[in-house]
C-alpha cells in the first residue's frame, strides 16, 4: 500500500546541534540523524556543525541540510564568540524550526541554546544553566567566573532527564556499553531508544590500498592525535617493521588532512592502529577493525577491537616532562614497537581464525 502524505500540511522541520570535532560528528552526529530520519520520515532535517563535520555529514547522509557558524568562524576570543553564536542565532529564529534538539556539551553551543530558548524558540536538550540576561551581567559588572565557563558541570542545564550521569566516571559502574561512549551519551544520557547506533559510511576504497589488499595485509598508522596528550613516539620503527614483515603499511599523513581520502584509506585496510582519537570513530564508519594503543587513556570510552593495557602517562613522551628539558633521563612506558608487531600478528591470526569458523560454520 502506498502511503498518501497530506502536502496541504507544512513541512515539519528540525534541528539537530553538535558543533564539537569532526570525529564526533561520526560518531554521534551521524547516529543522530539517522535516528531522527526514522522517527520523522516526513520531516526535514538539518543539522548544525562546524569545520569538517560538516562535509564528513554531507558526504554520509546528502538529504540532511547542512549548516555551519557564519564564514566557518569560531573565534577563540571569548566575546568574538559570542558575537558569532549570536548571529547564527538570528539566522536560526528565522527559520521557523518546529523542533530544535542541543545534543552539544560545549559552552558556546549551550549558550547558542539558552538564548534559542529565551527567545521562546522550541528547544530541548542542553543549554546554560543562566538566562541569556544573566550572563550578560556577569559579563558586565566582570563577575564572571571562569570556572563557571570552563565546567560543563557548572554552566550546563538540560532538558534530558538523565544527563546527570553525564558527569560521572559511568565506564567504572556497571555494564560497559557495547558502542562506548557515544551509545552510553546517546543512550543513556539523551535517552535515544535505538537497538544499534548507525555509523557506517559509505566510500569508494582507496584503489592503491585495494590492490596492494589482494597480495598484503594492509595496516594504518594514526598517531596525529591522541586524548592522553602525548603522542605514539614510536611511529616509524614500527612501520618499518612492519614492512619488513611484507604488510603494507600507510601513515596518518597520506591523507593530506582530507577526511574523504582517509575514510577511503581506512576502508581498504585490514587494521587501524591508532591512539585514542578521532581516526578510531572512522575506521568503525568503514568497518575497519581497531587496535588502540590506550596508553593512559581509557578504552571503554572508545571500545575498539583490540586494545594494548593502560599505562600511566610516560614520563619520558608526555607533553609535560618533554616542556622542561629532562624528557631523555626519564622512563620511557610507551608500547614497544616489537611488542604491538607481535600483537598485531597476533591479531591477524585471531581474525583469520574467526573467519574460517564462519566458512565452516
Amino acid at each position: 500500500m502506498t502511503e498518501i502524505v497530506d502536502d496541504s500540511q507544512p513541512i515539519e522541520k528540525i534541528l539537530l546541534i553538535r558543533m564539537l570535532s569532526t570525529a564526533d560528528v561520526c560518531a554521534i552526529g551521524l547516529p543522530v540523524v539517522r535516528y531522527f530520519q526514522q522517527q520523522h520520515p516526513h520531516a526535514e532535517l538539518h543539522f548544525l556543525t562546524f569545520g569538517d563535520g560538516a562535509k564528513l555529514m554531507k558526504m554520509a547522509v546528502p538529504s540532511v541540510k547542512v549548516q555551519v557558524l557564519p564564514n566557518e568562524q569560531w573565534p577563540d576570543d571569548f566575546f568574538l564568540a559570542l558575537e558569532a553564536f549570536l548571529a547564527l542565532a538570528e539566522d536560526i529564529v528565522g527559520e521557523s524550526y518546529s523542533q530544535i534538539i542541543n545534543l552539544d556539551t560545549a559552552f558556546m553551543p549551550c549558550f547558542l541554546a539558552r538564548f534559542l530558548k529565551d527567545a521562546h524558540e522550541p528547544i530541548s536538550g542542553n543549554l546554560l544553566s543562566l538566562s541569556v540576561q544573566q550572563l550578560f551581567d556577569q559579563v558586565q559588572k566582570q563577575t564572571l567566573k571562569a570556572d563557571y565557563v570552563n565546567s560543563p558541570q557548572a554552566f550546563m542545564d538540560s532538558t534530558f532527564t538523565t544527563m546527570y550521569k553525564w558527569h560521572s566516571q559511568w565506564w567504572q559502574y556497571g555494564e560497559t556499553p557495547d558502542g562506548g561512549y557515544p551509545e552510553f551519551y546517546l543512550k543513556k544520557c539523551c535517552g535515544l531508544v535505538v537497538d544499534k547506533l548507525a555509523t557506517d559510511i559509505s566510500v569508494i576504497p582507496d584503489k592503491r590500498l585495494l590492490k596492494a589488499q589482494k597480495n598484503n595485509k594492509v595496516v594504518g598508522l594514526c598517531f596525529e592525535q591522541s586524548e592522553d596528550g602525548y603522542l605514539y613516539p614510536y611511529q616509524a620503527e614500527l612501520k618499518k617493521s612492519l614492512e619488513q614483515l611484507g604488510f603494507t603499511v600507510w601513515v596518518e599523513q597520506d591523507s593530506k588532512a582530507d577526511i574523504k581520502l582517509l575514510l577511503k584509506m581506512l576502508a581498504a585496510s585490514d587494521l587501524l592502529v591508532c591512539k585514542a582519537a578521532g581516526p578510531r570513530w572512522y575506521a568503525q564508519a568503514t568497518s575497519c577493525p581497531s587496535l588502540l594503543i590506550s596508553g593512559a587513556s581509557e578504552p571503554a570510552l572508545l571500545m575498539p577491537e583490540f586494545a594494548t593495557d593502560t599505562v600511566t602517562p610516560c614520563l619520558r613522551h608526555s607533553g609535560k616532562t618533554a616542556a622542561i628539558g629532562q624528557a631523555d633521563t626519564l622512563d620511557c612506558n610507551c608500547d614497544k614497537a616489537a611488542d604491538l608487531v607481535e600483537s598485531i600478528e597476533s591479531i591477524f591470526e585471531h581474525l583469520a581464525e574467526e573467519a574460517q569458523g564462519l566458512n565452516n560454520g
